[in-house]
């Protein structure tokens, strides 16, 4: 991608989140408020699903997807975040170990 193309786009999502904000920021602030406030979350899980189940575009389930159920599991029974990451660090690094 050329330098011209990228300084183009990035004026024009600028200029659009600009347009966005001016023209119709009250609007959208009263009906779409509470979803935009659930977007930073949904777009997190979604990263974490694709990362924990995808390899080079092929659906894999491997250590990963155990280490991250011991996460969840973790955070359901509100663990400490330095136990959460440590218990599924462990269990993924356990796991790879093994097999």
């Amino acid at each position: 991608m050329s330098w011209p193309l990228m300084i183009v786009l990035a004026a024009g999502s600028y200029g659009l989140k600009v347009l966005g904000v001016t023209t119709l920021g009250s609007v959208v602030e009263r009906r779409l408020g509470p979803l935009v406030s659930l977007l930073p979350a949904v777009l997190f899980s979604a990263l974490i699903v694709v990362m924990t189940f995808e390899t080079a575009g092929e659906l894999v389930l491997d250590a990963r997807v155990v280490g991250v159920g011991v996460g969840a599991l973790a955070v359901w029974r509100k663990a400490p975040l330095l136990v959460v990451v440590l218990a599924a660090m462990s269990v993924t690094s356990a796991l790879r170990f093994l097999t």
